[in-house]
């Protein structure tokens, strides 16, 4: 039995920061990476369930990136995790969220896993779309923000506690393979132990290409993104003007304001 957990390594930015001269993103140099929070919840919900089964459990972390990811694959493989992949081609720059879901639901093609969990969102895009474009991809079942989950390996059937906007929860039974989008407070995620740090060091990190994928240069990368990023850019500070009086006070003399903004003053 395998779980695939998908991660990300999540920018942020530094005290201090520039944006790039083709203002499209914030400059390399100004950017500070760690693993994903959501992704680090998804993880331990695949080792708990790892450690309560009677079966044996695979646990596989999976990211999209550059040479860099590895330290966050590593972090993973401290905590537990049995194997890491990464998956990078140059072509690749550039995806953004459905596509990185394309280049994952390739990767469990060849894995082929009996769950998929991933975070609910990063903390840097927060498009909170990866895992149910993976589930698209794959056309399998999906449940998106996962507060709860019971699940036995090898089981056909899941049961999600959902939560829903407005203090609301929801419970569904959901068909497996399935995708679990992960969200925070499920459990509590481990610390790594010095000795799964160093044994982490030691172990080798698979590597995928486009080609190893069976995907195209067209499939991935800029061109093949559903949103573009035209501009970025620090906006300027605006100003805020404090309305006193009593509240038939306030609503004239917001009412002045509209009326001026209209030009009807």
């Amino acid at each position: 039995m395998k779980i695939l957990v998908a991660v990300k390594e999540v920018a942020s930015l530094d005290d201090d920061f520039e944006i790039r001269d083709d203002q499209l993103n914030v400059d390399e140099d100004f950017l500070l990476y760690d693993l994903n929070e959501w992704d680090d919840f998804s993880l331990e919900e695949a080792m708990s369930i790892k450690e309560r089964s009677d079966t044996e459990v695979e646990v596989v972390v999976v990211s999209v990136g550059p040479d860099r990811v590895e330290e966050s694959l590593r972090k993973c493989l401290a905590k537990g995790a049995d194997r890491a992949i990464r998956v990078w081609s140059d072509e690749m720059e550039g995806s953004d969220s459905i596509t990185v879901g394309r280049i994952l639901a390739a990767v469990a093609e060849q894995e082929k896993p009996d769950m998929i969990f991933a975070g609910v969102q990063s903390s840097d895009n927060a498009d909170a779309s990866t895992g149910i474009s993976l589930a698209s991809y794959l056309n399998w079942p999906h449940a998106a923000v996962v507060a709860g989950l019971d699940y036995t390996p090898g089981s056909s059937k899941a049961v999600a506690s959902r939560e829903l906007e407005g203090g609301l929860g929801q419970e569904v039974e959901i068909s497996c393979p399935a995708v679990l989008t992960i969200q925070l407070g499920i459990n509590t995620p481990r610390y790594a132990s010095l000795r799964g740090i160093k044994q982490a060091a030691a172990k080798p990190i698979d590597e995928l290409s486009l080609s190893d994928l069976g995907l195209s240069a067209e499939e991935v990368g800029v061109d093949a993104t559903f949103a573009h990023v035209r501009r970025m850019y620090i906006p300027e500070k605006g100003m805020a003007t404090m309305i006193d009086g009593t509240p038939a006070e306030q609503a004239a003399k917001l009412a002045e304001i509209i009326r001026e903004f209209k030009g009807e003053v």
